[in-house]
């Protein structure tokens, strides 16, 4: 009798990957996000290339090291001797949050890099984290003598000077000026590992949108719901996504779900309006 073995779906071995908060392999999950428009990419071997380059890196420092010397070869290594950098000719290509695609390129968007040089920085022993800055994913690292916050997609450090100024725009656009203003450092505060995929996805969630790509964005709305299944939003999405590519049963169960748990959202009697439509044409 021959054995069997029953290879996941990409879908499914992303389910594995981020079942648990505390053991969730951050470059694993992100590296695996291309699967779905690279069905034979070997997500091992994108782990095994990290694995190289940290090696190479780990040879040109001494054992004792000071954090700062780290810190300083990491950055010279990663955006000098590698190149690595942002992708401005071509910010809004999906290749830019595909990690496999990132290493071969060396070019990316700031939370794609940043995945990068994360891992570098951790194989060096560096407390580095990423942060969900509004409009533009950055680094963090502590060091003995304060903290060090970096743009991923130049390698250049910021003053606070500069961060508050990154800052105003989004600042006023969202009215958080005056008494409704909040201190820069609720802005630096490190991003969990699921909060750095779900941006990662709802980047290509943007990109798949705006070309009316369905299915496309389907793949992607399925595996945020996976990733986060209480937000809902991303059934309300994916229903009127499915609704497009004429899955009327499924698109009417998502938008079923979404309106069982939004009853305060503005556009619930809209899109019971078209969960309504789509059932009588399932009738």
């Amino acid at each position: 009798m021959s054995l069997r073995y029953d290879t996941p779906t990409p879908l499914a071995y992303f389910e594995s990957l981020v079942q648990s908060d505390e053991h969730f392999p951050l470059l694993e999950a992100a590296a695996s996000l291309a699967q779905d428009e690279y069905p034979e990419l070997d997500v091992q071997q994108v782990l095994g290339d990290m694995d190289q380059l940290l090696a190479r890196l780990k040879r040109r420092l001494p054992a004792d090291a000071a954090p700062l010397a780290r810190l300083r070869a990491l950055n010279q290594f990663f955006f000098h001797d590698l190149s690595f950098g942002g992708n401005i000719n071509d910010y809004y290509d999906p290749d830019n949050s595909y990690l496999h695609a990132v290493l071969r390129t060396r070019r990316g968007i700031p939370i794609s890099l940043a995945v990068l040089w994360i891992e570098l920085a951790q194989g060096l022993s560096l407390h580095a984290r990423g942060i969900s800055f509004p409009g533009h994913f950055m680094l963090k690292v502590s060091l003995p003598k304060g903290q060090v916050v970096i743009d991923p997609f130049t390698g250049r450090s910021l003053s606070r000077e500069e961060l508050a100024e990154r800052l105003e725009p989004y600042k006023r656009s969202n009215g958080l000026v005056g008494e409704f203003d909040v201190p820069l450092g609720l802005y630096l505060q490190p991003a969990p590992a699921r909060e750095i995929i779900a941006r990662m996805l709802r980047n290509l969630k943007e990109i798949h949108s705006a070309q009316e790509d369905w299915a496309r964005l389907i793949a992607v709305l399925d595996r945020l719901i996976v990733l986060l299944p209480q937000a809902w939003g991303e059934y309300r999405d994916r229903g009127l996504a499915r609704a497009e590519q004429g899955h009327t049963a499924q698109a009417v169960h998502d938008l079923d779900t979404y309106l069982a748990h939004a009853e305060d959202a503005l556009d619930v009697d809209a899109i019971a309006e078209r969960a309504a439509a789509l059932r009588r044409e399932i009738s």
